[in-house]
């Protein structure tokens, strides 16, 4: 690793001489590097060094060119709006030659990132206003992004929040029965085979053109959102590989599902598990004062529903993935996967018993 490391500073020795590299922070896909440098003229700086997963993301290049896209729109529109394009946007840094990223001799995909000074991400909610600047960064991510072509930016994970092919997914996994699990999870199964028609609703209204296909982030975690350690406003939207294009009422939904969840992901305890409607409303609030008005009538309408939809997709790929033998996400105990898709359909049923209170929170923030 440490020839790698250096020949990947090597590629960026115009920065000035890097005095350490060391690992940083706490993802689970990148390997990622906080890199100290000394300019020519003495004054040290920070950059973020990142080793790309190639893994789950195979195509490297076309990922890049996304967010050298979005990213240059973003400084173009931040700037028309008086903000600080330094602060506001990712900025990725060329290579000696001049190239967005380095491909090493191990055929390792690199990129450097500007260092955010001055801003924190954290990874749960420590305030309501914590919950309430993450909504209103993720809503104006959209509001800027609100004229840029998403057609035109490449899938990173094709059909990532494709409800339907999340639920054949399924459907084929308890055919194989690969680990022998199906008969212990009859219940589970039972529930979400039972919710076969949510699967459509988004697919459907989007292929009759009643809703628009939009650039999103697609991993609206609070932990995705830097936030200023003085003013602790949201100041900038990071973690920009899942960005490409989607539906706005997905990324409202994910950061529901995790954000205002009264338990965690994979709490045993299902009594322990429902929907803080007080959070939804909070985080409501922000993402819509966020959107600008960049949202049309039936998207917003819907919000609710991409709350329901994330939580319910996410419960069926955990339970496939025990169904299969725990393969695509990391367990620490066993019958991890199970636990969290029981966490992720217990927080569906209670949002079905909320359903009337969740829309009219939607209503009532619309109307005022």
């Amino acid at each position: 690793m440490q020839n790698q490391l250096k020949e990947v500073s090597e590629a960026y020795q115009y920065l000035g001489d890097i005095k350490s590299c060391e690992l940083y922070g706490n993802g689970h896909i990148n390997t990622t590097y906080l890199m100290v440098y000394k300019t020519t003229t003495g004054e040290e700086k920070k950059a973020i060094l990142q080793k790309m997963n190639t893994d789950i993301f195979k195509n490297p290049k076309e990922l890049m060119e996304n967010i050298i896209g979005v990213t240059s729109y973003l400084r173009e529109k931040i700037i028309e709006r008086g903000g600080d394009p330094e602060r506001e946007t990712l900025h990725v840094r060329k290579t000696s030659s001049g190239d967005d990223y380095f491909i090493d001799s191990k055929g390792d995909y690199w990129r450097v990132y500007n260092f955010v000074e001055g801003a924190t991400c954290y990874d749960k909610v420590e305030t309501e206003e914590d919950f309430y600047q993450s909504a209103l960064a993720f809503g104006n991510f959209q509001s800027l992004l609100a004229e840029y072509k998403a057609k035109t930016l490449h899938e990173t994970i094709p059909q990532f929040h494709d409800t339907r092919k999340r639920f054949n997914d399924l459907k084929k996994s308890i055919e194989e029965n690969a680990s022998g699990r199906v008969a212990e999870v009859q219940e589970e199964i039972k529930f979400a085979l039972e919710r076969e028609k949510d699967a459509d609703v988004f697919g459907t209204l989007l292929a009759e053109n009643k809703i628009p296909l939009r650039v999103t982030h697609n991993d609206t975690k609070l932990n995705n959102i830097m936030i200023d350690d003085e003013t602790r406003r949201g100041i900038c939207v990071i973690d920009l590989d899942t960005v490409m294009p989607g539906l706005a009422m997905n990324d409202f939904g994910d950061a529901i599902r995790f954000g205002a969840n009264t338990a965690m992901e994979d709490e045993t305890d299902l009594s322990k598990v429902s929907l803080d409607l007080s959070l939804f409303e909070i985080y409501a609030k922000g993402f819509l004062e966020g959107c600008k008005g960049s949202l049309t009538q039936k998207e917003i309408e819907l919000l609710p529903m991409g709350a329901k939809m994330m939580t319910y997709e996410c419960g069926m790929r955990f339970l496939a993935d025990h169904i299969d033998g725990d393969h695509y996400f990391k367990i620490h105990r066993k019958n991890h996967n199970l636990d969290r898709a029981r966490c992720q359909f217990a927080l569906v049923a209670d949002m079905e018993k909320k359903w009337d209170e969740m829309k009219k929170i939607i209503e009532r923030l619309q109307n005022k």
